[in-house]
C-alpha cells in the first residue's frame, strides 16, 4: 500500500521524537527537588517527550491546506512553544513556555476587502485602498469590526499566542521563514505613497503553517488585550468581552514598518476603535 507523505512524516516524526526522549532521559530522572533536599525526580519522561514531539513535528510538519466557505485556512497542530524573545524589546520578555491543546485553523491570507463584503462586514470607514483591487487586505478596521466578521464566518480572531505559534511553531524562528530577514519576501518598509500589496504575492514568506503575510502587509488584530509578559490566557487577556477602550495586541508589522517589526515576536497595540490604513486582520476557527 503506498503511504501519503504525511504519514511518511509522521513515521519519521515518531522515530526522532523516541530518538530524543532517550537522549533526554538521563536528565529527566536525574533532576532533584533542590526544596526538599531529597532525590525525588522533578523532570518526568513525559514531559521530555512532549518536548521532543513537539520539536521533531514543527520540523517535519507539512502544510495542509483546507477551504471553508471559499476561503482558504491551513491547519496548526496542538502543541507548546516558547512564546516571546529573549533578544526582543522588554515587552516580549520574560519568555515563556505556552501549550496549545487543541488543533485550529488560521486563514491563510489577511481578510481582504472582497471577503469582507462578501461575508457581510460592516466598517464604519471606507477602506483607504480598495479602489487598488479586491484582493488587497482590509484595512481601516477597528478591533471590534474585524471580531464580529470572523463571527460571521464561525470562527474568531487568533489569540496572541495562536498567532505567534501559527508564525513561528517550535522552532522558534525570528521570521516566519527562518531565522534571518530576506529581501523580497515580505511587505515592508514601504514609504509614503505606497500601499499593502495583495495577499499571496510573497508566497516565499510563508510559515511553517502555510500561512502567508504573517510578517508584513498589515498589523493584524488579534483577540488579546494587550498585558505584560509572562503569557497566560486565563489572567483575563483573552476576555472577549472585555469592556471598555483597552488596548488590544497587534501582530506581525505592516508595509509601512520596518523589518523589525515583521519579526514573529514583535508585539504592539491599539485602542481596539483604531482603524487605519495599516492593520487589518485574519480569522482562526477550532475543531472543538
Amino acid at each position: 500500500m503506498i503511504q501519503s507523505p504525511r504519514l511518511v512524516v509522521a513515521h519519521i516524526t515518531t522515530v526522532v521524537a523516541f530518538a530524543l526522549i532517550f537522549l533526554c532521559l538521563p536528565f529527566a530522572v536525574t533532576a532533584q527537588d533542590v526544596s526538599s533536599g531529597g532525590t525525588t525526580p522533578t523532570a518526568s519522561v513525559e514531559v521530555a517527550a512532549t518536548a521532543a514531539l513537539d520539536a521533531s513535528v514543527a520540523a517535519n510538519w507539512l502544510p495542509v491546506i483546507d477551504t471553508f466557505d471559499g476561503v482558504p485556512m491551513a491547519s496548526v497542530p496542538a502543541g507548546c512553544f516558547l512564546m516571546g524573545s529573549a533578544d526582543g524589546t522588554p515587552n516580549e520578555q520574560p519568555v515563556n513556555e505556552v501549550c496549545l491543546a487543541s488543533d485550529f485553523w488560521i486563514d491563510v491570507y489577511e481578510v481582504t476587502h472582497d471577503q469582507f463584503a462578501a461575508f457581510g462586514g460592516v466598517a464604519g470607514r471606507a477602506a483607504a485602498f480598495a479602489d487598488i483591487g479586491g484582493t488587497l487586505p482590509r484595512e481601516r478596521v477597528t478591533w471590534f469590526e474585524a471580531r464580529d466578521l470572523c463571527a460571521l464566518r464561525g470562527g474568531a480572531l487568533p489569540s496572541e499566542a495562536e498567532w505567534e505559534y501559527a508564525a513561528r511553531g517550535a522552532a522558534q524562528h525570528a521570521y516566519p521563514w527562518g531565522d534571518v530577514f530576506l529581501p523580497g519576501v515580505a511587505v515592508v518598509s514601504l514609504g509614503p505613497g505606497n500601499h499593502p500589496e495583495a495577499v499571496g504575492e510573497r508566497a516565499d514568506g510563508q510559515s511553517w503553517v502555510g500561512a502567508q503575510d504573517l510578517a508584513g502587509n498589515l498589523w493584524e488584530w488579534v483577540s488579546s488585550v494587550y498585558s505584560p509578559y509572562p503569557y497566560a490566557a486565563h489572567d483575563g487577556r483573552e476576555d472577549i468581552n472585555f469592556k471598555g477602550d483597552v488596548p488590544r495586541v497587534i501582530r506581525g508589522g505592516a508595509w509601512s514598518y520596518s523589518t523589525e517589526l515583521a519579526r514573529s515576536a514583535a508585539r504592539s497595540s491599539r485602542p481596539p476603535t483604531t482603524e487605519t490604513s495599516d492593520i487589518g486582520f485574519r480569522c482562526v476557527r477550532h475543531t472543538n
